[in-house]
């Protein structure tokens, strides 16, 4: 087939695709066709690799259930679920800065007074993050919603735990009259992503890292503001510059400061070891 044939074909499946019913429609179909097509050409795309990758995506789509979001990892190692946050998150530089969302969030959680513990029953240094909600302008948020997921020590997230028949490691704590909020968990540690799918297939064919740093998720969705998907990162910790989902930002990294002993901020006194962790967010207003 000729260059000309080449172009002959994408035109007509441009002239196709340029009949969906809305503008914005239209603009994605015949975007995406132009660009997969340009891709098999610049790549020379044979047969065989197309079949490859035709079952390698029906592989990340029967893997995929309400618990594990194959195609959402995907997406988070190949750079596009960060570049997408970055593309529809351009905050004022005042505001905590958005990242992925990651394939593991569960609705529904379960509401928490200030300073309760969401790791009880689960083994691990005890953490306790504590700081204010507010606008751009410093003003206090009362009653804004922190919805509040995180790994356990094995890197496991409740989703990924079939037995798990109770909130585990997660819940939504409300912030205080003047702001404040106080969670507590239990250290995060760093963790590889799930290598038993498709992805980590195809990971195992590079040199990537599949580890991600310790962080905690925060969902912030306050009515007025933008909605606030993030993470917490320990300063320190390793992977913060190979994140295996990209979602590392350095306005999220924050000390975590150990104690022998003392009295935490939920006034529990510890003749043990334990950890504070402060971290103020800053919302976008709409």
């Amino acid at each position: 087939m000729t260059e000309t044939d080449f172009q002959d074909l994408t035109d007509e499946a441009l002239r196709r695709w340029g009949t969906a019913h809305t503008p914005r429609l239209q603009e994605l179909l015949t975007g995406l066709v132009r660009h997969l097509h340009d891709y098999a050409r610049e790549v020379n795309l044979t047969e065989d690799e197309w079949m490859a990758a035709i079952q390698w995506l029906t592989r990340t789509g029967q893997i995929s259930d309400d618990k594990r979001e194959e195609f959402i990892l995907a997406s988070d190692v190949l750079g596009l679920s960060m570049l997408v946050v970055q593309l529809n998150h351009d905050f004022d530089p005042a505001a905590t800065p958005a990242t992925v969302l990651g394939p593991f969030h569960i609705d529904g959680s379960p509401a928490a007074p200030y300073g309760f513990d969401m790791s009880e029953g689960i083994d691990g240094v005890p953490l306790f993050v504590t700081g204010t909600v507010t606008d751009i302008a410093g003003r206090a948020l009362p009653g804004a919603v922190l919805d509040v997921w995180q790994a356990d020590s094995d890197g496991l997230y409740e989703a990924q735990i079939s037995e798990a028949e109770e909130a585990r490691l997660r819940a939504k704590y409300e912030t205080r009259e003047d702001g404040t909020y106080c969670l507590r968990s239990v250290v995060p540690l760093g963790y590889s992503i799930p290598m038993d799918g498709p992805v980590g297939s195809l990971i195992t064919q590079t040199d990537i890292s599949h580890y991600r740093p310790a962080h905690i998720h925060f969902l912030i969705d306050e009515p007025g503001y933008r909605r606030l998907i993030t993470h917490i990162f320990e300063d320190g910790t390793r992977y913060l510059d190979n994140d295996v989902v990209f979602g590392t930002r350095k306005e999220l990294i924050t000390q975590f400061v150990h104690h022998a002993h003392g009295v935490a901020p939920d006034g529990t006194d510890f003749d043990s070891p334990y950890v504070t962790a402060e971290f103020n967010f800053v919302l976008q207003p709409e």
